[in-house]
């Protein structure tokens, strides 16, 4: 079957100066929809430094170029805040977290082709490029994909390779909707947005960086040093603005959080610290921070995390919940990731009717509800020639 031509577009605008940004936004303002996609660096800063912002409407692409001269974004922010455009990302997070550090808040409402393609059958995070392909026809040369966007002039290959992000991004958004609708979807899309709306999802809480960190211990005290040492290295990244590995990596954090040093002498015996930092300010600045921990009192030091009470869960009923999962998926044409965890899975092989998201919503249509027969013994998995399939057992 041949595709139907794909709509021709004016080439991109490139906008350096606010008047520019003024006008395009109040444009785009007009229109349903504007597909959004950000070209930024990070690999040297904690915080991501914005370069290039693409947007795109029925009728036109723009190119923001954030870092001209003298460019007031605050019209981009106005346009990203207006409650009646839809707001098209795909896989939104990294380009919502700058949104949100640059205007306060999340782009509302806010649409999101990867989560939308999981929900419409196209797989667990599917890339930009294969629903590119698979919807439009198209193609995008990624060559581009690692370049040092902070160099000015943008080069022609650079502009066309970012104009062509949200040039596709308009079809795939038009043709997503198209089938969600049809499959009466679009209510589950919206329930998977409620989470990448929230302002909290993008900022860093410094206390609560300690539990990212993989320690086997339980010790209170440790874990409390543990936190105040991790809190200290997110500020110190956060406001140096590098890399928090390039503050004090992670094995060293663990090791100082254990061994505590309270001295310049114990803290040069730390392997992996250089003689630089434990005589400068940082070396400095950690030991009053490990000093502060050793006094905190009992009841303020963290509880190590508790390891889910009661039996454990059957590995070969926790195999049974993930076969039925993937053949509820199959059938329903949606990412198995998408509607239930292994936390999920596992909480349901010991609980009777755990609070679990697979148990909510459209997720216990497609498969909590079976999930639950299959724990009570009231369904039973069989195979029908090369496809499995549900089996009801009959009651005593």
């Amino acid at each position: 079957m041949s595709r139907a031509p794909r709509p021709h577009y004016p080439p991109p605008v490139l906008v350096t100066t606010t008047d520019d940004l003024e006008a395009v936004s109040r444009r785009l303002r007009a229109g349903e929809f504007v597909t959004v996609d950000t070209e930024f660096i990070r690999e040297r800063t904690y915080w991501p430094e914005l370069c290039v912002v693409q947007l795109a409407g029925d009728d036109e692409v723009a190119l923001i170029d954030a870092l001209a001269p003298g460019l007031d974004l605050a019209p981009l922010g106005e346009l990203l805040a207006d409650p009646a455009v839809v707001k098209v990302f795909h896989a939104a997070r990294q380009d919502i977290e700058i949104f949100v550090l640059k205007f306060g808040d999340v782009p509302r409402p806010l649409f999101d082709t990867q989560v939308a393609a999981m929900v419409a059958g196209f797989g667990d995070q599917v890339g930009y490029e294969a629903l590119v392909g698979g919807l439009t026809g198209g193609s995008i040369d990624k060559a581009h994909r690692f370049s040092d966007w902070a160099v000015r002039p943008l080069s022609p290959a650079q502009v066309a390779y970012a104009a062509a992000d949200v040039t596709y991004l308009r079809e795939i958004y038009r043709k997503l909707c198209a089938r969600l609708q049809e499959d009466d979807r679009l209510a589950w899309v919206a329930e998977e947005m409620a989470v990448l709306t929230g302002p909290a999802t993008y900022r860093v809480d410094p206390e609560a960086m300690w539990q990212r960190l993989r320690t086997r211990s339980t010790s209170r005290r440790y874990l409390g040093m543990l936190r105040a040492l991790a809190a200290w290295r997110e500020r110190e990244a956060q406001r140096v603005n590098i890399p928090r590995q390039r503050v004090v990596r992670d094995e060293i954090l663990l090791e100082l959080a254990a061994t505590a040093p309270a001295t310049t002498e114990a803290l040069a015996r730390t392997r992996g610290l250089s003689r630089g930092f434990v005589e400068g300010a940082m070396g400095e600045a950690l030991l009053a921070v490990v000093a502060a921990a050793k006094l905190e009192p009992p009841d303020a030091l963290p509880e190590a995390p508790e390891e889910r009470p009661g039996p454990r869960p059957s590995p070969a009923l926790v195999a049974l919940l993930k076969v039925l999962l993937a053949t509820k998926c199959e059938q329903n044409h949606v990412a198995a990731r998408l509607v239930a965890s292994s936390d999920d899975l596992e909480r349901l092989a010991v609980e009777a009717a755990p609070d679990v998201p697979a148990l909510h919503g459209w997720r216990r249509r497609v498969f909590g509800e079976d999930a639950l027969a299959l724990c009570q013994g009231r369904i039973a998995l069989g195979v029908d020639g090369r496809q499995v399939r549900l089996v009801s057992v009959p009651g005593d």
